[in-house]
């Protein structure tokens, strides 16, 4: 499959990249490797940034660590990997798709302070308050942390501080409460639809709950 693109491929060189454990394919019972599609993009990748870049092999770790935790991989003259762009609905509100929608990304705490840039006290007071949790077992933080953290500065720009964002964390908590008692029958539900169908109506109920706070945060603004 690779040798069109790349004649020179050798098993030996193939080995080689497995050695350095930038491919990691899987093992039969009697030892034999088995390459996945994913598997063969991921080699692709590899010889296409030493064939066409001549980035050395450790550079080339640092992306495919980059795109297993969500992240893209910079360019190649960047210097670091960017975050995804967080997509809203047309209006300006999150629709429910965004709701359902899950990221892979996972930020360790120095990429979150230089992509939210936010220094390591502020970040330390979100915790604090609860409004950033870092994953359980790995530290790591995820799209909506770094999303908040991002917008937590911005308000903290007109005097907004982190203490008192707890108003927030509490009303978000309330409406995730009020979202789960009219999920708990659906999911109860005998059918092995159950789960899927639960968590699309509590994507639908968490838009509607965002769209309406933030309609009457806005229709109860002075002089509008």
């Amino acid at each position: 499959m690779l040798r069109p693109e790349f004649p020179g491929i050798t098993i030996p060189k193939i080995r080689f990249l497995e050695d350095k454990g930038l491919i990691k394919p899987d093992r039969t019972p009697a030892g034999y490797r088995k390459f996945s599609d994913g598997d063969v993009e991921r080699l692709r990748y590899v010889l296409l940034m030493q064939r066409d870049h001549y980035l050395p092999l450790k550079v080339i770790g640092e992306h495919l660590d980059a795109i297993d935790r969500g992240l893209e991989p910079p360019p190649i003259e960047g210097v670091r990997p960017t975050v995804p762009k967080v997509a809203l609905a047309a209006d300006g509100f999150p629709g429910a798709e965004t709701f359902r929608r899950t990221s892979d990304l996972r930020l360790a705490r120095r990429e979150l302070l230089k992509v939210a840039e936010v220094d390591a006290e502020f970040l330390d007071q979100l915790e604090q308050f609860g409004l950033i949790r870092p994953r359980a077992g790995t530290g790591h933080y995820d799209s909506e942390d770094l999303l908040i953290a991002a917008t937590a500065r911005e308000l903290a720009e007109f005097g907004i501080e982190p203490r008192h964002l707890r108003a927030f964390r509490a009303a978000a908590d309330r409406e995730v409460g009020l979202v789960e008692q009219v999920v708990a029958p659906v999911r109860r539900s005998r059918d092995a639809a159950a789960e899927a169908r639960a968590a699309d109506v509590a994507a639908q109920i968490a838009a509607l709950t965002v769209r309406l706070h933030a309609t009457l945060v806005k229709a109860s603004l002075p002089d509008r």
